[in-house]
């Protein structure tokens, strides 16, 4: 453009100083016209990583939070929304007003507040390492959790056993000590397979690491249980006809296309277990999963299927080692549910079950039948007390498993886990009393006749301790 300037002009320097000028002034008019039509994302400033921690006095902690967090509200209010959430992180930018900076920041205080609570400092740790006596079995749901060692436990995921000659409980789950990582752009956060962690305990506070009861596969490639695999949600049951401990877990790949079920044996409960292979269940894909094992000795498995659009529950075979291929029957069709949690009180059957969203805590729901084959009844939402929104979403936790206690007829423990899918090793877990007491809930009218259905409760409490003497039966 200016090189053409200069050939146009012959007339004199006065005349070239004259075009330049009026050709200046012309751009800077249309240079203007278009930054009013269209506006640059440029404009808005940028505020670094650090300058926002300063004006919101924010801990370095809080971006881990940030996915965990996506689908919390306060007061009805959506805490981080996919188009308007603050990227904690270099080049993060907000706009240049003051309201809507003032909205932004109020926002992180929030978040840090919720955060706080959901995912205390570790320094506040239920730490049997270091406990005196009166913090002894004093649960916190959400703190970090460590076992007699002073190592976080990692059992996630899991379950529990009673072992009435010894009188000790066993907790086997999922070892997520290992790094979070994405196999592709699109992929659900993950870590290696590690393995199946045992811990033993006489209190249900204090664990010890019995080791890994069923260990990952670091080098052959077609292995279930090969490290870029999954194996989640295993459950143990003991046979008393064989005298196996017998666990059963999800399988799958690192894209969640196998669907697979998996088993294992062990003579003795902390393992070493031996694994026995996978299969789809009833032909079926299979993802969360849990086993059930009747007063009569009769076991039940209950699995996520048809891409966690409905539950099956199937009946195990004597030795528990197999699914009975026939008697499969499909509950809760297009309802989407999945990580079932089965328990069994005054002869019905319950069964908790969380929504389908990935890493995502969402509302937990209560279903009651007089057959493990159904038909199943929905009741509702068991959650009770504590802050409103989190309620709705199971305390932000997703059910794992329902623990019966041993001298408590009307009293269980309800076993969550809270994920943090930036960093699933500090995923924590929250365990609440879930108790069988009160009238049925309001507008529930079903067709089928339990003259034993009573209200189940999941309460809510910042710290709770099991009662004296709830231990003193030797039967669960």
């Amino acid at each position: 453009m200016m090189h053409r300037l200069f050939k146009t002009c012959h007339v004199g320097t006065k005349c070239c100083l004259l075009t330049l000028i009026w050709s200046f002034a012309t751009w800077i008019v249309i240079f203007q016209v278009y930054h009013v039509l269209f506006p640059s994302k440029s404009e808005i400033p940028e505020l670094r990583k650090s300058q926002l921690m300063d004006s919101v006095n924010v801990s370095p902690d809080i971006s881990a939070f940030q996915s965990a967090l996506k689908h919390v509200s306060i007061r009805g209010e959506p805490l981080m929304k996919e188009s308007s959430s603050v990227q904690i992180r270099e080049n993060s930018s907000l706009k240049n007003n003051t309201r809507n900076r003032a909205v932004e920041e109020a926002k992180l205080l929030r978040l840090k507040k919720l955060a706080g609570l959901l995912f205390p400092s570790k320094a506040l740790s239920m730490d049997a390492s270091k406990a005196n006596h009166s913090e002894v079995g004093i649960y916190y749901p959400g703190r970090e959790w460590r076992d007699i060692a002073g190592h976080p436990i990692q059992a996630h995921g899991g379950g529990i056993i009673y072992v009435p000659k010894s009188e000790t409980f066993f907790w086997y789950g999922e070892n997520k000590g290992g790094r979070t990582y994405h196999l592709s752009k699109r992929g659900t956060a993950r870590v290696d397979v590690l393995g199946v962690n045992c811990y033993s305990s006489k209190d249900l506070w204090s664990w010890k690491f019995e080791g890994r009861a069923l260990k990952g596969e670091y080098r052959n490639k077609k292995s279930d249980l090969y490290v870029k695999n999954v194996v989640e949600r295993p459950k143990v049951i003991y046979n008393d006809r064989s005298k196996l401990y017998v666990m059963w877990m999800h399988i799958d790949n690192g894209t969640y296309s196998k669907a697979a079920i998996g088993v294992a044996v062990s003579t003795h409960p902390v393992g070493p277990f031996e694994y026995l292979g996978s299969k789809r269940p009833h032909g079926c894909d299979s993802r969360d999963m849990t086993v059930f094992k009747d007063d009569n000795g009769d076991a039940y498995i209950v699995y996520s299927s048809q891409i966690n659009n409905e539950l099956h529950v199937g009946k195990l075979t004597e030795d528990y080692l197999d699914v009975m291929e026939r008697g499969m029957e499909k509950i809760f069709i297009k309802q989407r549910r999945e990580a079932p949690a089965v328990f069994k009180h005054k002869s019905i059957y319950y069964m908790l079950t969380s929504g389908c969203t990935s890493w995502n805590p969402n509302g937990a729901l209560i279903h009651a039948s007089t057959s493990m084959l159904g038909p199943w009844v929905t009741i509702g939402d068991p959650c009770v007390g504590g802050d409103e929104e989190l309620r709705t979403l199971t305390f932000f936790s997703q059910g794992s498993f329902v623990l019966p206690l041993p001298g408590l007829q009307d009293t269980f423990i309800f076993m969550g886990d809270r994920w943090l899918p930036s960093d699933l090793r500090d995923s924590r877990y929250v365990w609440l009393p879930l108790t069988m007491n009160g009238p049925l809930y309001q507008g529930v009218s079903t067709d089928i006749h339990f003259p034993q259905l009573q209200r189940v409760s999941i309460r809510w409490a910042d710290e709770w301790k099991l009662p004296q003497g709830w231990n003193n039966s030797q039967n669960l």
